[in-house]
């Protein structure tokens, strides 16, 4: 049997300040349910203020890191040992350090560049009927830098993996887009698998965020995404004859792509099918009973279940599985997620051991 491939995650690394909101707070916030924004000057003041008002979580988390801390979760269950690593920038703050101890822990491979002049990045996450509103304050991880990536440890680590995730945030920042472009021209050259994420619907609307996306996808194996992201992507690229979510990714799995085989288009829809595009060939992977059957009533936050999905994915990656069973462990870690708080990795005790062998 094949080594486990090592994977290597780069994005913003947040810490989660989680808290159950009223309407009246999403509405102070100017925020609405299942969306993610960029904190402004009117948010700063309102992160202390949720942890005055509200019972509030803090859990290490940011995208892409969420959905590595989801894979190593399953490698390490299947005593894989430790195969994975991430790169950020955080201050050197008690968050900082919070959120590198969580890693430790959780058996990936902490590689941070600190600044001094920032501190660690924050996203309140406000939740309202399992249903969740980000907003990132970046601080920190927008510094990130060049001078890092090229560094003699993060270089070893990028040698050694053979897996590359990236969320569409970094992209907004100079650090960040460098670093992925940088990223995406290694793995092109060593025919390694580069997956991204759309992540949010304004990296869509925002046109050098778009342009960004669109290079990297050049490069990419896989690009991960929700509807809703779909759709806003559908809407900036003009594909006007794309009248459904399974036109959309068939698009996409279109793009201009310098890889021989092109790009893959996994598109995420909650509850409803799970739709894999590639090479003008669409497959709906049900969602009820693979593995999960879950209520409503079983829902406790639906907070960072698309970033789940994307490790469960990777785990399976990384073991050589084949497509369905990638879907199904994304589907497993995504099921799992939202029967937590926050994305958080719970012991895998009778009830999650049965789904996960079912």
């Amino acid at each position: 049997m094949s080594a486990t491939k090592k994977i290597l995650g780069f994005g913003n690394p947040l810490l989660d300040i989680s808290a159950n909101v009223e309407q009246s707070v999403l509405d102070d916030w100017g925020v609405t349910l299942n969306n993610a924004i960029l904190a402004e000057d009117k948010h700063q003041a309102k992160y202390a203020e949720l942890a005055a008002t509200h019972p509030v979580e803090y859990i290490a988390g940011g995208a892409t890191l969420n959905s590595i801390r989801v894979a190593q979760w399953l490698l390490t269950h299947a005593e894989k040992g430790s195969c994975s690593s991430f790169i950020g920038c955080i201050g050197k703050d008690d968050f900082g350090t919070k959120m590198e101890e969580q890693l430790s822990t959780d058996g990936v491979t902490p590689l941070f560049m600190k600044v001094d002049d920032k501190p660690t990045g924050t996203c309140a996450v406000l939740v309202k009927d399992s249903e969740r509103s980000l907003i990132a304050n970046l601080a920190a991880a927008e510094k990130y830098s060049l001078d890092h990536f090229n560094s003699e440890a993060v270089q070893a680590a990028v040698g050694a993996s053979e897996i590359f995730y990236m969320a569409g945030f970094p992209l907004t920042h100079e650090g960040g887009a460098g670093t992925v472009a940088a990223i995406c021209k290694h793995a092109a050259a060593a025919k390694k698998t580069v997956c991204m994420n759309v992540s949010a619907p304004f990296i869509c609307m925002v046109p050098p965020f778009r342009a960004a996306l669109l290079e990297g996808l050049k490069t990419a194996t896989y690009v991960f995404c929700n509807e809703s992201e779909a759709e806003e992507l559908a809407k900036q690229m003009e594909w006007t004859d794309c009248t459904d979510t399974k036109k959309i990714a068939l698009k996409m799995a279109e793009l201009p792509s310098d890889r021989e085989g092109g790009l893959t288009a996994v598109v995420t829809q909650g509850s409803e099918a799970t739709l894999i595009a590639s090479a003008g060939k669409l497959t709906e992977y049900g969602v009820t009973g693979n593995p999960w059957t879950l209520a409503a009533s079983d829902l406790v936050d639906t907070n960072g279940a698309g970033d789940a999905f994307v490790g469960g994915f990777l785990s399976q990656l990384a073991v050589g599985a084949d497509e369905a069973t990638c879907v199904k462990m994304g589907h497993f870690a995504a099921g799992t997620i939202i029967q937590n708080s926050g994305c958080t990795c719970p012991p895998i005790t009778d009830k999650y051991a049965k789904a996960l062998a079912a």
